[in-house]
């Protein structure tokens, strides 16, 4: 008992100081999840909800850090300091707050063990995002390397593990901002109006898995409403013909239906014929079992779920082309939607946090979400899937863009990006497709925001389609417009406007509004503050977003199918948001706000 007490003491002794050594970066604002953050348990619920396994360790919390010059041979003997993972080197809750730039590298080092449970199993080592360029040793054996700064990555560190004892990781990472060609979003050295603080590094939870010799990687789900049938491609870490594939879908705890297969072939299951549809009405969602199966026994298993959904166009009695939602038209009407915060940001806080715009959203009374030039954590999207939001995810822009040319079909020179920046390119937006593929939320696939980075973009839209035909493709939402994908997509600030107009592809009107007030106290510059049109109350700001409403409505008959307006909240010096930075102002009446959007929402169906 006395040897517990100690070893108890010298623990709470370990995390108090530990408390002592880290506190926020910087005095700007913060969310009031912030003031919550315990680094002992950082960003504590499991990262990859669309494929479960029970068995994992959480690496998220305090790490060494250093920053170097590029390309300085060897890993470093001294450290900075210490930086809360998953946060990145810039944001205030990393505890650092410091720039790192396309000439120095950000180095990460902390050490780890694994329970004795797993000594006869496979480790994998997960990252849900670093950004950008990423390379990873294990007691200094090199066991990976990856770019990308949006999509999860993961190495089999089996061979360079100790089995017992302390593991030593170490983390390097290199990232250009605007200095590259890579899909970067907003971030810029040099942050100023609707260009924002870089984010460096790991921005996403690090965590351990334990699996079989054997064992699944991926599922890749699809739902056929019209021939009431879900596919589930089963993939695994090596071919094995003497695999079993099996896949049980359950209604709560009631088993509905069931498929197999073997060769590696997909899963079709026949689902029962009185199937519920997933819509923002009626989120319903299936539960998945899914086992690999080899002599008889199960070798691997994972939970997952899916959704009964189909997104598609048609065109309306009156012969206007109209987004569909399980053959049905929809009048599809959510906010832009960036994904910053204020202490972490690209990194919520809390998934408290990540949950509550995605709830406000509802509560105001829109069905979808544009996911701004960024990509979300995995859970991000199943808050989505169970609230019944519609997603039209952006890819990241990055690079250089042609003449931008909004009010008129593109008639100049496309632009060329250099042989490495369109890889780069393709590569990045193959593998976003590829983590968010099974999630029923994603509706629409965005390629570009208006004219940045933009190229070759009928090849972009048919290549995008082909990957993935079951969305809708939006080649390039305000963007250089071309007749290629599923909608034509204008943007028009402050009030609505359609000005070109498609016979042939649906109408949307990607973004529009940007009503601006400066609230005092909740805001990230005392000065530089703008949005595309200022009020100085809440009863002006809402008033402006009724009226914008109401003409956003008369054009619907006219051919809109869809609109998106900025924005959710707003980001740093940007003040156009329904909320705050902080996200502790609502700016607009509630009760008002989601009345006008629910008769927008509701405009098809009357």
């Amino acid at each position: 008992m006395k040897k517990l007490l100690f070893f108890s003491f010298l623990l709470i002794s370990f995390v108090s100081v530990s408390f002592a050594q880290w506190k926020p970066a910087g005095d700007r604002i913060k969310t009031k999840w912030a003031d919550e953050i315990n680094i002992a348990e950082v960003l504590p619920e499991y990262p990859r909800p669309i494929m479960v396994r029970d068995d994992w360790k959480n690496l998220n919390g305090l790490w060494d850090y250093a920053i170097t010059k590029v390309g300085k041979p060897g890993i470093p003997t001294s450290f900075d300091g210490q930086i809360l993972v998953p946060f990145a080197v810039e944001s205030s809750l990393s505890g650092v707050g410091k720039t790192v730039g396309a000439k120095r590298e950000l180095w990460y080092r902390r050490t780890f063990s694994v329970p004795q449970a797993w000594k006869e199993k496979k480790l994998l080592l997960h990252f849900g995002a670093v950004d950008w360029k990423t390379d990873v040793w294990v007691n200094d054996v090199k066991v990976g390397s990856h770019t990308g700064g949006f999509t999860p990555f993961s190495f089999d560190i089996t061979a360079a593990m100790n089995r017992k004892g302390d593991n030593k990781l170490v983390v390097k990472v290199w990232d250009p901002t605007d200095d590259g060609y890579q899909p970067r979003g907003k971030q810029v050295n040099r942050p100023e109006g609707i260009w924002y603080t870089p984010v460096t590094g790991i921005w996403q939870t690090v965590w351990l898995e334990p699996v079989a010799g054997h064992y699944i990687t991926n599922l890749r789900i699809t739902p056929d409403i019209d021939r009431n049938q879900l596919s589930v491609k089963v993939l695994t870490d090596k071919t094995d013909a003497s695999d079993l594939l099996e896949v049980n879908v359950f209604d709560g705890t009631r088993l509905v239906a069931t498929g197999k297969s073997v060769n590696g072939e997909t899963v079709d299951i026949a689902m029962p014929a009185d199937i519920k549809l997933w819509s923002p009405s009626s989120p319903f969602l299936y539960t998945l079992k899914v086992a690999l199966k080899n002599g008889g026994k199960i070798v691997d298993e994972v939970d997952s779920y899916a959704a009964m959904r189909k997104f598609s166009t048609g065109r309306d009695a009156n012969g206007i082309v109209r987004l569909e939602l399980n053959n049905a038209p929809l009048f599809q009407f959510g906010p832009l939607d960036q994904g910053w915060w204020p202490d972490g940001l690209y990194t919520a806080p809390a998934d408290e946090a990540l949950l509550y715009d995605i709830q406000k959203t509802k509560d105001f009374g829109y069905n979808m979400i544009r996911k701004h030039i960024k990509v979300e954590p995995a859970r991000w999207y199943t808050h989505c899937d169970r609230l019944g939001i519609i997603v039209w995810q952006d890819m990241p822009s990055g690079d250089r863009g042609p003449e931008w040319q909004n009010r008129r079909y593109f008639d100049g020179t496309e632009n060329k990006r250099s042989a490495e920046s369109e890889a780069c390119y393709r590569k990045e937006w193959k593998e976003i497709m590829d983590c968010l593929y099974s999630y029923p939320c994603i509706g629409t696939w965005v390629p570009f925001n208006e004219a940045w980075g933009q190229f070759k973009t009928p090849e972009i839209a048919e290549w995008t389609k082909r990957y993935d035909p079951t969305r809708l493709v939006n080649p390039a939402s305000g963007g250089n417009h071309y007749t290629c994908g599923d909608m034509l997509d204008l943007h028009n600030y402050p009030a609505p406007d359609m000005y070109l107009y498609d016979g042939q592809r649906a109408n949307v009107l990607g973004e529009y509004g940007g009503i601006g007030w400066v609230v005092k106290d909740h805001i990230w510059e005392p000065n530089r503050n703008w949005g595309y049109v200022q009020f100085n109350s809440s009863e002006d700001v809402t008033n402006e977003y009724i009226k914008y409403a109401n003409q956003l409505y008369d054009l619907i008959a006219r051919g809109f199918s869809a609109a998106v307006y900025t924005q959710t909240t707003d980001v740093e010096v940007e003040v156009n948001g329904l909320m705050t930075y902080d996200r502790k102002v609502i700016k607009l009446d509630g009760k008002k706000l989601k009345a006008i959007n629910g008769k927008l929402v509701d405009s098809l169906n009357q």
